[in-house]
């Protein structure tokens, strides 16, 4: 009789000091950068700096976002996909996530955001208190078909505000990587 293999709960997120084979140290800063992303990306553009939505709607969360929020397997929470975009190109694909019960008491409306980037929501809000960034290699199969490659890098943090919690998930689309390499070499 063979083993089954345990459920796939998704890669291994690590701490700055956790990481054996980092990426260079340009997209090691843009990685564990503190600041908003949404902020530096508009920086790196010129000002063209442009929210893309993909999905936004309630569905079971994955494992290893469960695990990160502190809810049960499968638990059930709002996802907002976009792509954040500089200069017309897709840069980073973000995927952020909240349990249903605590957004629903949380008096944060991420239906309403349509193009409006939830990173400059969380950071114009002090009593969001944002977590310990995490990295990883993100999974091919978690990106839209259009981007779907192995090795991209991604960061994820969670924001906290009394009992919501936010899970927030950047992944460094190699446009990104082609612009941020240009604009230091200027």
């Amino acid at each position: 009789m063979t083993q089954q293999s345990p459920a796939f709960i998704g890669p291994a997120w690590l701490e700055r000091e956790q990481l054996i084979d980092a990426p260079d140290p340009v997209m090691l800063d843009w990685l564990f950068n503190q600041d908003s992303l949404t902020r530096r990306l508009d920086r790196l553009s010129d000002g063209r700096f442009s929210v893309f939505p993909q999905f936004e709607g309630w569905q079971p969360l994955r494992p290893d976002e469960c695990l990160a929020l502190g809810l049960p397997e499968a638990g059930e929470g709002w996802v907002r996909e976009v792509y954040l975009r500089g200069n017309g190109n897709n840069w980073v694909f973000a995927r952020s996530v909240a349990a249903r019960s605590a957004l629903q008491d949380g008096g944060l409306n991420m239906d309403e955001l349509g193009t409006r980037s939830l990173g400059e929501l969380l950071f114009s809000d002090p009593a969001f208190v944002r977590g310990t960034l995490e990295v990883c290699h993100y999974p091919e199969a978690w990106l839209p078909a259009a981007d779907a490659a192995r090795g991209l890098w991604a960061r994820r943090s969670r924001f906290d505000r009394d009992a919501l919690s936010v899970l927030v998930a950047e992944v460094f689309l190699p446009a990104l990587c082609t612009a941020i390499h240009d604009k230091d070499h200027v």
